[in-house]
């Protein structure tokens, strides 16, 4: 039998350092990069409680990709503040020996009720998804109507619990909000806050990326430098993934993280797992190793310890890396399937586009790509970006693969019932509904044309 290493590298030397937790695939938004209205709407059905792991069960899991090297721990979701009694896990988190660093990445819309408890409970840092400080833009890049200031309010209410700096992270799209990257800047300098900007990443299958809509860290860069003097600052550790510039009166710092035209795949050291138990080892893997069943079948620590292990010395993820060469050697990014950043966690931005071909939907362009089934004459070739699909897993494929659409009143879901959902949506509430498998992804269920109407299974 092989030794466990107490220090753990991959097949290109990166050591195994940080550990992204997702504790639920839920979240009150509905962010079109991520899970939109239409596709994740109020009959969706995300993973059922008993599949999402205890945070006991986290918790061991953590310890052990400590054992292996892991310093650093994130939660993240979904959104992680809709997980019920979140601050105890960070209490467990905390206790585990060789941590040196845990935080938290939130949209903040529910932490003001929650920041006092999760600073008391040993959280250490947090990290802000905000792509606008305009309100109107702000409603559209959630989803369902959700206010700013509610957001705003959650900021104040973690500097008053005394997080800081507070890391602020916005995704760059060119024509959502590019133009409010001074502003953006100007807002948090002064305050000890750090301000991030992020190109647009093609993070998942279902945000409609296209790489005309980035903009770069050095337009980034040139937009900020307009009206302030910034002077490169070196990293704070080996592998920081965000290039550092300090304002040269000293009022502070932003960071700008070129993801893609600019890839630090030779220096990434993150380890994600999922709600279910799932080990990923890039933010665009296509599928994860399953470490629930083992957990949940009596596997000892020795056993997970070389499970763990052996996944990651044999990691080899190099996407972005690899999706740079092949832009500037074509010219385009070709679309694969890789898991929805909501399993995971991660960032990205809106996009404002969903059809990408004249007379195709968003809907029915993803089912191409996903399957090779051909849609252009069907009922999917009709779909407007404001309906809401029935997901492939509720189509009995067996009866029709002419697809319904549910049509909301207002075009997708509405701001009263996404207020709701943000008020009440978390792990504590079990779904009624039975599990769904590979959910977020269309499956190739062996796709035909038929003139009948799909079944509910």
């Amino acid at each position: 039998m092989q030794p466990i290493p107490s220090a753990l590298d991959d097949s290109f030397g990166r050591p195994l350092r940080d550990l992204r937790i997702s504790v639920t695939d839920r979240c009150n938004f509905r962010c079109g990069y991520c899970m939109p209205a239409e596709i994740y709407g109020d009959r969706y059905e995300f993973l059922p409680k008993p599949e999402i792991l205890s945070f006991e069960e986290i918790e061991r899991l953590a310890r052990l990709f400590v054992e292996l090297g892991a310093r650093k721990l994130r939660i993240t979701g979904g959104e992680p503040l809709v997980r019920a009694e979140l601050p105890a896990l960070v209490e467990m988190l905390r206790e585990i020996s060789g941590v040196d660093d845990l935080a938290l990445t939130t949209n903040a819309y529910l932490l003001e009720g929650q920041a006092e408890a999760l600073r008391r409970a040993g959280l250490a840092r947090l990290t802000v998804s905000l792509d606008s400080l305009d309100p109107e833009t702000f409603k559209r890049a959630n989803g369902v109507g959700l206010d700013l200031e509610r957001v705003l309010a959650g900021i104040e209410a973690a500097e008053r619990a005394g997080f800081g700096p507070i890391k602020f992270n916005c995704v760059v799209q060119r024509g959502l909000n590019d133009a409010e990257i001074p502003a953006l800047a100007q807002r948090f300098r002064g305050t000890g806050h750090i301000m991030r900007f992020i190109e647009y990443m093609d993070v998942g299958t279902l945000n409609g990326w296209d790489l005309a809509e980035v903009v770069t860290a050095e337009e980034i860069l040139h937009s900020l430098s307009r009206d302030v003097e910034l002077v490169p600052v070196d990293a704070n550790y080996p592998g920081e993934v965000a290039r550092r510039y300090a304002y040269a009166d000293g009022s502070g710092e932003i960071g700008i993280i070129a993801s893609v035209t600019q890839p630090f795949c030779g220096a990434c050291t993150r380890s994600r797992l999922s709600a279910d138990g799932h080990l990923y080892t890039c933010l665009f893997g296509k599928s994860g190793h399953d470490l629930k069943t083992r957990l949940r079948t009596g596997a000892s620590d020795a056993e997970l310890l070389r499970v763990i292990a052996g996944v990651w010395s044999k990691r080899r993820d190099r996407y972005s890396e690899q999706r740079a060469e092949e832009a500037r050697r074509t010219g385009q990014v070709l679309p694969r399937s890789k898991v929805e950043m909501y399993q995971i966690g991660g960032d990205a931005a809106p996009s404002r586009h969903w059809n990408r071909r004249p007379g195709l939907s968003r809907a029915g362009r993803i089912l191409e790509q996903e399957t090779g089934f051909e849609p252009a004459t069907s009922t999917l070739a009709t779909w407007s970006s404001t309906t809401e699909l029935l997901l492939p897993e509720d189509i009995d494929y067996s009866a029709s693969t002419t697809v319904k659409s549910r049509a909301p009143a207002s075009g997708g879901t509405s701001p009263e019932a996404g207020r709701a959902r943000a008020e009440t949506e978390g792990g504590a509430r079990a779904p009624e509904s039975r599990p769904v498998r590979d959910r977020g992804r269309f499956r190739r269920p062996g796709i035909r044309r038929s003139s009948g109407t799909p079944t509910r299974r």
